[in-house]
């Protein structure tokens, strides 16, 4: 009895809130409502739809009720209350999501029409490599890239709709990383996550260049 007399109960707000129930300010709810705006604009919603998940939005008081009006749009998030950023398990995957592009001492580039699984491993070493997605076949709304890049360049074209996560790029070192797309942490369709390490060399990511040349 004695025992059961000195256990006490947990006090509130002692346990570590999930980043979905955290409040949402006023600047979200806009944010969101300019990501459905987007939507309308694609023919991803009709005016109807657009509305209600307007209404909804307004009246979000967490990021996990935000994110529920973005949920069935792909790449469309709430970028704080996704869970997006983890490759999937291997078990999970089918064959033929997984594309590795390697190349030593070459220039190693795609572009024009590819097919664009969800996951692409890297590796260069001592050369350059580019990755253009813009006339690109991406078959899935989130795609994970895994870079090794050792002494060369990398640069990265994304159309201007889709957007990119460089969070889990652990390592640059003697070398720079520019977003000059700015949609980093942003909602975007397709989204491409880059992770793994730059040595030696600039990792650079870009929109198309207008005009005739890229």
């Amino acid at each position: 009895m004695a025992a059961m007399a000195d256990q006490q109960p947990d006090e509130p707000g002692t346990q570590p809130l999930n980043p979905r129930d955290l409040r949402v300010s006023d600047a979200e709810r806009e944010h969101v409502v300019d990501v459905l705006q987007k939507a309308i604009g694609r023919g991803m919603l009709d005016l109807t739809e657009f509305t209600e998940r307007t209404d909804i939005a307004l009246a979000a008081r967490t990021r996990g009720e935000l994110n529920v009006v973005l949920a069935d749009l792909p790449g469309l998030t709430h970028r704080d209350a996704m869970v997006t950023t983890a490759s999937p398990p291997a078990s999970t995957r089918l064959p033929g999501d997984r594309l590795e592009l390697k190349a030593h001492g070459s220039t190693l580039t795609r572009a024009g029409r590819w097919v664009v699984p969800g996951e692409l491993a890297v590796r260069n070493k001592y050369g350059s490599t580019k990755l253009d997605f813009t006339d690109a076949q991406v078959t899935s709304p989130v795609v994970h890239i895994e870079l090794d890049a050792k002494w060369g360049s990398v640069e990265i074209v994304i159309p201007e709709h889709a957007a990119v996560d460089v969070n889990s790029i652990t390592e640059v070192k003697w070398g720079s990383l520019e977003d000059k797309t700015r949609s980093n942490g942003y909602a975007g369709s397709p989204r491409f996550v880059l992770s793994g390490r730059v040595h030696g060399g600039s990792l650079t990511i870009r929109n198309p260049r207008r005009g005739l040349f890229r």
